[in-house]
């Protein structure tokens, strides 16, 4: 792909020349300063967890307008004691496109053996906190504002326990407040053998021999504290062995609902009927794949991928598994789409964990990035097909199908990793969105998009006030000349990681924007209209405001 050269400017004025044909450039780690490396801590034994994580996020955790970065390590557990001291890593932008290690001084070092992070303003200050899940307890880490966090876990009651992997910040009962759900993985027992072969040796494998378990989800009190509803709520009437969720609002009923990806179990989709939530994965055909067989579902993400008005799902799966695109009927059913739309085929070997949908050229239209690697670190010996490390995926959304375009889309998709978590985020404010990627046992990736400016663009920062704060569930609307397009603001998606939470609109050539409309969550349904808005900017839209900053 060859793009225009031209300049965008980023927030607070600043400017990135584009300097690269390709669509994603791999930034090093001598160039960023990211040296952080994750340690699984892998043992003969080939114990679950260790080829399991772990996950990564973008937050701007001290409010100056540029994405920082949090990675997640492993620690000591009740099956791997480390031979020195590993931690979680904080890194903060210094908006040069290069990152400070800050973990020590901001205090969220982390210190079990860690799985994935969300990401979300649980209490209202303004400044996002941050959940990690591990396998064995939970952490919470309240931002102090300060550039420091306290670690707030036994207070709000949120420690979990057991395996956890994903996690979501959501708010299920619409009181504006953000709520917690957390994804239990299978009840793990170190002492039980997960698989040899013929000549002894022990493999990570599928975790059928474990048995599932209920996931967890906590009530916002509103007061720095948390009630577990987890069973008043139906949520822990299904075990399930769950490793990524989206919340998003698949019937257009403004209550935010809950897909849930397991292995091994069929998947759940949990429809939110305010105080409670009913499972009905298998009558809304995402449960099973066409032949009724449970499959090995681990990233998840949703978006009104076709512009039709009903938020669609996509679900990874293991290799020969085939991954799932489906499509949102809008009576309660799905219809799986990625064989007819390209994403069946291009999937079929792949083993997926962190994916996004994003517009990753800003024509406008939902592109889809996938981050994938096979459990098993010896599979390389007895498959031809099937690898360990595993290339990135990279689909464009022509408006008809997904196009397998990562050949053409730079050297990085040429490569092969380990991969697991991914999150997306603008790290250098040039309104091309760029890809953070984790690798199990490795140093993470970093992708810088060139690609995001060979078009205009608009990026929207929301700010509830009667809502939630980090306006989840939000619609956002827009139009530019004949382009017309829609959004939501779900929240999670991928695999154990989070996101920049900004909005970014892609607007092709159009010069200018006619206007953008938001309809905020419930409680307040408002809808606000804004127009006379610049673009290749970011923008904050405050809830009630009725004015951009």
């Amino acid at each position: 792909m060859a793009f225009a050269s031209r300049l965008h400017p980023g927030l607070r004025g600043q400017t990135t020349a584009h300097t690269s044909q390709d669509a994603f450039e791999e930034i090093s780690a001598s160039a960023s300063g990211i040296t952080w490396v994750h340690t699984a801590g892998k043992s003969p034994d080939k114990h679950l967890p260790e080829t399991s994580g772990a996950g990564c996020a973008f937050i701007d955790y001290d409010n100056d307008g540029w994405m920082d970065i949090y990675l997640v390590n492993s620690a000591k557990s009740d099956f791997y004691t480390p031979l020195k001291p590993l931690r979680n890593a904080l890194y903060h932008n210094n908006r040069d496109g290069t990152f400070t290690d800050v973990t020590e001084k901001a205090g969220v070092t982390g210190g079990g053996y860690g799985m994935g992070v969300a990401v979300g303003d649980y209490n209202g200050d303004g400044f996002p906190d941050l959940y990690v899940t591990q396998y064995g307890r939970n952490i919470l880490y309240r931002n102090n504002g300060d550039g420091t966090f306290t670690d707030v876990t036994d207070k709000a009651g949120v420690a979990a326990g057991g395996w956890s992997s994903s996690a979501v910040w959501f708010d299920y009962d619409n009181d504006g407040k953000l709520d917690l759900f957390v994804c239990q993985f299978a009840e793990f027992d170190p002492s039980l053998g997960c698989g040899t072969d013929e000549a002894g040796v022990h493999h990570y494998c599928i975790p059928r021999i474990f048995k599932p378990r209920p996931s967890w989800l906590f009530h916002n009190n509103g007061d720095g504290t948390f009630t577990d509803v987890s069973k008043a709520s139906g949520i822990a009437d299904h075990l399930g062995k769950a490793w990524g969720v989206v919340a998003t609002d698949l019937n257009n009923d403004g209550k935010m609902d809950l897909f849930v990806a397991n292995d091994t179990v069929g998947n759940f989709l949990y429809l939110n009927h305010g105080d409670k939530f009913e499972e009905v994965g298998l009558t809304a055909n995402v449960a099973y794949s066409d032949e009724g067989r449970a499959r090995s579902g681990m990233g998840v993400d949703s978006a009104d991928f076709n512009q039709d008005g009903w938020m669609d799902l996509f679900v990874a799966n293991i290799d020969q598994e085939i991954f799932s695109l489906y499509r949102n009927n809008g009576d309660a059913t799905f219809d799986d789409k990625a064989m007819a739309l390209g994403v069946g085929m291009a999937t079929r070997w792949m083993s997926g964990w962190g994916l996004k949908f994003l517009d990753y050229d800003n024509d406008g239209e939902l592109d889809l990035i996938l981050a994938n690697g096979f459990p098993d670190d010896l599979v390389d010996k007895t498959s031809s097909t099937v690898k360990w490390k595993e290339p990135l995926l990279l689909f464009h959304n022509d408006g008809k199908t997904f196009r397998n375009v990562s050949a053409e889309s730079g050297p990085v998709f040429t490569k092969s990793f380990p991969a697991r978590g991914l999150a997306i985020g603008d790290f250098n404010n040039d309104g091309a969105i760029d890809v953070l990627v984790s690798n199990n046992d490795a140093a993470p990736l970093l992708l810088k998009n060139n690609a995001g400016r060979q078009n205009h663009w608009l990026g929207i920062h929301l700010v509830g006030r009667k809502s939630n704060p980090d306006a989840i569930g939000a619609r956002v609307s827009y139009q530019a000349g004949d382009m017309k397009h829609s959004r939501m603001k779900v929240g999670g998606g991928s695999f154990l990681s989070a996101h920049d939470p900004r909005i970014l609109f892609g607007l092709g050539q159009h010069k200018s924007i006619d206007w953008v409309e938001v309809t905020w969550p419930q409680p307040s349904r408002a809808i606000e209209r804004f127009t006379n808005l610049p673009i290749d900017r970011y923008i904050t839209l405050v809830e009630g405001a009725g004015k951009w900053t």
